[in-house]
């Protein structure tokens, strides 16, 4: 069974008509480092999306929370396409780590405390990373109409 997580990351076209596959896959390294304006670059929302990807699954793993908001654009240079290459591929793999623990997990999980009471429960973070996903999904759609509209 597909879960949601894998609809809009990997494949699906149901909400937003595409998912972030399609719109890395279909993105030239060029146009993922392009800056318009003080918006973040494709390449910085996808660092961004694949953070939070790989601090979770850090955390599911090993039960610590070890990620902070202060350093989820800390992006290293995209400076060719074997980077690009290298940061959607690892962003794809994670997405479908994520996507597979998710759909793992047992149904009592879902409303255990995630990691620490503070922090609420799985429940909570796992639909905080599905709004946050998708709206960085839609500035990656709409940068990306830009800088086409631009070329």
């Amino acid at each position: 069974m597909q879960t949601g997580f894998a609809k809009f990351f990997l494949n699906g076209r149901w909400i937003a008509n595409t998912n972030y596959q399609e719109q890395l896959l279909n993105t030239i390294w060029e146009q993922a480092i392009f800056k318009i304006n003080d918006l973040n670059s494709i390449a910085a929302l996808t660092y961004h999306i694949n953070y939070y990807l790989e601090g979770l699954l850090a955390a599911f793993t090993y039960g610590k929370l070890e990620i902070s908001d202060k350093y989820s654009f800390d992006i290293p240079p995209i400076q060719s396409k074997a980077d690009w290459d290298t940061l959607v591929d690892r962003f794809l793999k994670n997405a479908k780590l994520f996507c597979d623990c998710i759909a793992s997990f047992d149904q009592n999980l879902f409303d255990q405390p995630f990691i620490d009471k503070k922090y609420g429960s799985y429940l909570r973070n796992i639909e905080a990373v599905i709004e946050h996903s998708y709206y960085h999904l839609g500035q990656i759609s709409l940068i990306k109409k830009l800088i086409l509209q631009s070329e």
